[in-house]
Formats: C-alpha cells, sequence, structure tokens
C-alpha cells in the first residue's frame, strides 16, 4: 500500500501542475485574440488523464486502507481523520475529477475559441479549489500528509 500512496502523492504535483497551466493559458486566451489550438486542448487532456489514473490509485488506497469499512460501519462520523478520508476527501475530489472532465468536453464543443478558453478556465479554477480544499496539506491537525510521500 505504500508504493501506492506514493503514487498517489507525486501525482497531486502533476495535476496541480497541469491545472495551474491549463488556467494559466484559459487567461491568455479568453480575450477572444488568441486561438484554442491542439496543444491548449492536449494540456487540458493531460490533466483529465492525471486525475483518471489519481482516480485509480484514490480507490485503491480507500478500500485497501480501510476508509470503505469505516463508512459503512457508522464510525466514520465520530472520527475526524476517519470522516475525512471516507467522506469529505472522496467526495471532493470526485467533484473535482468531474468538473475538469466537463472543461475537457468544452474543448471539444464546435463552440466559439474564447468560449472554449471560458469554459475551460471556470471549471478548471473550481476544480483546482476543491481539490487544494481537500488535500491533506501537511500542518493540518491530525489529517496532514507529508509533502511527498516515502515509499
Amino acid at each position: 500500500m505504500s508504493f501506492l500512496q506514493f503514487l498517489h502523492s507525486l501525482l497531486r504535483w502533476l495535476i496541480l501542475f497541469f491545472a495551474i497551466v491549463t488556467i494559466v493559458n484559459s487567461v491568455s486566451g479568453m480575450s477572444g485574440t488568441k486561438p484554442f489550438t491542439g496543444r491548449n486542448k492536449k494540456i487540458a487532456m493531460l490533466l483529465m488523464i492525471c486525475c483518471d489514473i489519481q482516480l485509480l490509485l484514490g480507490l485503491g488506497l480507500y478500500f485497501m486502507g480501510g476508509w470503505w469499512t469505516a463508512l459503512t460501519s457508522g464510525t466514520a462520523m465520530t472520527n475526524k481523520v476517519s470522516r475525512f478520508f471516507s467522506v469529505e476527501h472522496t467526495f471532493g475530489m470526485l467533484v473535482a475529477i468531474i468538473l475538469i472532465h466537463l472543461g475537457y468536453a468544452a474543448t471539444k464543443k464546435n463552440i466559439g475559441d474564447s468560449s472554449k478558453f471560458k469554459r475551460l478556465f471556470w471549471f478548471t479554477l473550481v476544480a483546482l479549489l476543491i481539490i487544494l480544499g481537500t488535500i491533506p496539506w501537511p500542518g493540518r491537525e491530525m489529517i496532514g500528509r507529508p509533502w511527498f510521500r516515502a515509499m
């Protein structure tokens, strides 16, 4: 399980990187003068792929780490750590991944480039805010995890 935790921890940095790059590219394209290129779409797709892999790793950790058992046994809400990982972190990340998929779907629509940039920007920005709020950052009492998880 430590290898899954290591990969899950490492992949979060790629997701944050691609989300920031997607947001910056979208802001620069929202003026309407910049065309939406295949490069913009590829970066959004890499973000989505990283999120999908992260979801699979997270599901493995969720079921193997006992969070599902805590949720179904009714003890998840009585403990701050258990509640965070079995409910809050999981729900927040699922919502964020859905938003990232919706943002990427906008890049495939037959709409103007400015609209693609705007939709991609807003979906990615809201997803990033949710991700930042539900990552167990170091320093968060009881739920905090290290910046980089070792194997």
